[in-house]
Order: C-alpha cells, then sequence, then structure tokens
C-alpha cells in the first residue's frame, strides 16, 4: 500500500452555482512534501476534503497509484487529516490519544508503536498528561504523532500551524519537515501563509479563485513568477508597466519610466510590446545621487519617501519621476549609513534579477489586503470550514482509524 502517488484528475467541485475548485489536475510524487497555498476561498481546502473523502468531486477522479478512491469512504482511504483544532479526545492522555486509532483496528504492539511516534515528536516523557495540560506546540505534536504511527500513505495538514503564535509556528515548520523527511510519508499541506509553504515545501501549488495559478518549487516560483498575482502574494514585487523596444538575442530592451532596461529573454513572459517588469525589493540597491554601476539596471530621478527600520533590514519606498512608488529592502549589515526620507536616489539593480509579464494583467494583483488578495473575491459557499463544521468533518475523518 505505501508508496503510492497522489494523482487528481480534472477535480471540480461546485455548489450549485458556486464553482469552488475548478478543473485542477495534481501529482503528488510519494514521499513529498506538498503544499497548496492561497488565500481563504481559493479552492484549497476544498481539494483537501476531496482527497480526504470529505467532499465528492463534481467531475474528475482521485487516484493512489493505481487505485481509484474518488468514491471510497474516508475511513477506507489510506489518508489521514491533522486539522487546526487538533480534535484531540480531552478525557484521553497522550498515550492513549495516539494509541486511539491501533486500538480500533486491533493492530499489534501497540505500546511500541505508540511509544516511536511520541519519540518522533520529542513527546515521550509526555505521555501520560492530558491535553489539557499541553501547551498549543504540543496539542499538534500529539494529533500529527496520532496520525503519523497509522502509517498513512498520504498525510493531510489543514492550516496545523495557525493557531500557534509566531515565533513557535516558525520552529513548528521545521519539526514538521524534518518529522516529514524522517517517516517518508507523503505530506500535502493547506496554507494561506508564504513563509510556511516555502519554508517545508518540496512542491507548492499557487492557487487563485478555484484554479493552480502556478506549480512549482518554491524557488521556481519566488524567482520566475508567471503571473503578476505569484509574484505579490508570494513575496513582495516591484511591478512597472513598460513598452518594448527591441528584443535582441538574449535580452528584450524595455523602456519604463524614462530609462531603458534589460529582461532576459527567457524570464520574459510577454510576447508583445507592453510588459511588466519586476523585481523583487531585496534585489534592489539605492545609490545616493550619482549614478548605477556599469553593466546594472537602474532608474535614476528617484526620491525617498519612506524609510522604515525592521531589525534585519531597512525597508525603502522610493518615488520615480513618474509617481510611481518602487521598494527595496537593503539588508543591516553595518557597513551602509540609512538614507534620509527626501534624499535623491538612483535604482538599480542586476538585470538577470528582472522579469517581465504579460502587459495587460493587473500590477495589483495579489497583493493582500484587509479583503484578500485583489484577484481572489470569491462568493458562494465559504471554501475554509466554520468552527461548527470542523468537529463534523474531523468525526468523519477519524471513523478508519481515531485519527483526526
Amino acid at each position: 500500500m505505501a508508496g503510492r502517488d497522489l494523482r487528481l484528475d480534472g477535480i471540480t467541485k461546485t455548489f450549485g452555482s458556486f464553482t469552488a475548485v475548478d478543473d485542477i489536475s495534481l501529482d503528488v510524487p510519494s514521499g513529498s512534501f506538498f503544499a497548496l497555498l492561497g488565500p481563504s476561498g481559493c479552492g484549497k481546502t476544498t481539494t483537501l476534503r476531496m482527497v480526504a473523502g470529505l467532499e465528492r468531486p463534481t467531475r474528475g477522479r482521485v487516484r493512489l497509484g493505481d487505485e481509484d478512491i474518488t468514491d471510497a469512504r474516508p475511513y477506507r482511504r489510506p489518508v489521514n487529516t491533522v486539522f487546526q483544532s487538533y480534535a484531540l479526545f480531552p478525557h484521553l492522555d497522550v498515550f492513549e490519544n495516539v494509541a486511539f486509532g491501533l486500538r480500533r483496528r486491533r493492530a499489534g504492539d501497540v505500546r511500541a508503536k505508540v511509544g516511536e511516534a511520541l519519540e518522533l515528536v520529542e513527546l515521550g516523557h509526555l505521555a501520560r498528561r492530558k491535553p489539557s495540560q499541553l501547551s498549543g506546540g504540543q496539542q499538534q505534536r500529539v494529533a500529527l504523532a496520532r496520525a503519523v504511527v497509522n502509517r498513512p500513505d498520504v498525510l493531510l495538514l489543514d492550516e496545523p500551524l495557525g493557531a500557534l503564535d509566531l515565533k513557535l509556528r516558525r520552529q513548528m515548520q521545521l519539526e514538521l519537515k524534518r518529522i516529514q523527511t524522517e517517516v517518508g510519508i507523503t505530506f500535502v499541506h493547506v496554507t494561506h501563509d508564504q513563509e510556511e509553504a516555502m519554508t517545508m515545501a518540496d512542491t507548492i501549488a499557487v492557487m487563485n479563485a478555484g484554479r493552480i495559478e502556478q506549480l512549482g518549487s518554491p524557488i521556481d516560483l519566488y524567482e520566475s513568477p508567471a503571473t503578476a498575482y505569484v509574484a505579490n502574494f508570494l513575496g513582495q514585487s516591484n511591478l512597472l508597466p513598460a513598452a518594448v523596444a527591441d528584443r535582441s538575442g538574449a535580452s528584450v530592451l524595455v523602456d519604463v519610466d524614462g530609462g531603458r532596461i534589460a529582461v532576459p529573454a527567457d524570464r520574459c513572459r510577454s510576447a508583445g510590446r507592453e510588459v511588466l517588469v519586476g523585481v523583487r525589493p531585496e534585489k534592489v540597491q539605492l545609490e545616493r545621487g550619482g549614478t548605477a554601476p556599469a553593466g546594472m539596471n537602474s532608474l535614476s530621478g528617484g526620491l525617498v519617501t519612506d524609510a522604515s527600520f525592521t531589525g534585519t533590514s531597512t525597508q525603502y519606498v522610493v518615488q520615480l519621476p513618474s509617481g510611481r512608488q518602487l521598494t527595496a529592502f537593503a539588508q543591516n549589515t553595518g557597513r551602509a549609513t540609512v538614507l534620509p526620507v527626501g534624499c535623491s536616489v538612483t535604482v538599480c539593480w542586476e538585470a538577470a534579477h528582472t522579469f517581465g509579464l504579460d502587459g495587460a494583467e493587473d500590477a495589483a494583483a495579489g497583493i493582500e489586503t484587509p479583503d484578500g488578495p485583489a484577484t481572489a473575491v470569491r462568493s458562494g459557499l465559504p471554501d475554509e470550514p466554520t468552527v461548527a463544521d470542523e468537529p463534523r468533518a474531523q468525526t468523519t475523518a477519524a471513523g478508519r482509524d481515531g485519527s483526526a
């Protein structure tokens, strides 16, 4: 049963006239750490629930290796789910919470298996404590041990770190990756947290409005975004409208804000004249007055309008002559003086760090606002389960082996 790839073939889920997931096809290699990343309402949790068997696809198939599990009951799938709320049994101690599924299946050698799972999550010394005596991070580890002890083909994680504070969440990110590497089980992780996905996942599928916007490794998505939505949602980007002046060999020359810069041809996704020129803020250098170093892309006449010290870096906002704004992150190495607001600068960066997107796209797509990313407006049924919905989902998921 182990070692099978998870495959989604043309998965679609509709609720009346509302399409929550729209024709998604994915191949998740066995033993990999895969992340579905996107804002609330993008379809990621609905996708996860279809893999778990908690929702049935309107169209499409779910397969594990050569086995079609689309119509299989949740408790008959070699799949376990860890939810954000953990769903531990409050009347059972840690050991019995982890042992619950094994006992229901009448598995042998329960004590050894539970002990091994608790050592994996470094909680062997707390085996006889009740969940109420544990911290949030410890409860999360118990929920993970309860799922892993059953050795499913696929472990689904639905925003598992969302209830933790920032420092603990970052520690748990590293722990989850360590555990996944040690046990070799396929992890499919749903999250809206970009840093979380990039820290842990081998492959990320960025979702938007029920579809996959882009699929790839964290570094590929970050360095070579395919759309403005991905460029803005996965980190920050400077996107400036430009016009192609010449296409010559390995470079595309474009006019932007009174200057001419080079975009590597293999990083320019626009075939037309209009292009959105992109560069990540940490790639940008600010030269006070003067000119940029030879060979670099540069835009002159910038004015520093804001400088914010964040500890590890100083974040600058620069207004270009056109009135457009550009962001730059300067690492605090102690060797540079903080530029004051109001000073004149030349903005520059290595040409190799430039990327070009379709000029017809909205440069603000994917930027987080109080209402969510700009192009992820949804209507109809919510994608993320409400608090009232979760106990029903957890009870269903626990049917085969007691793992939430």
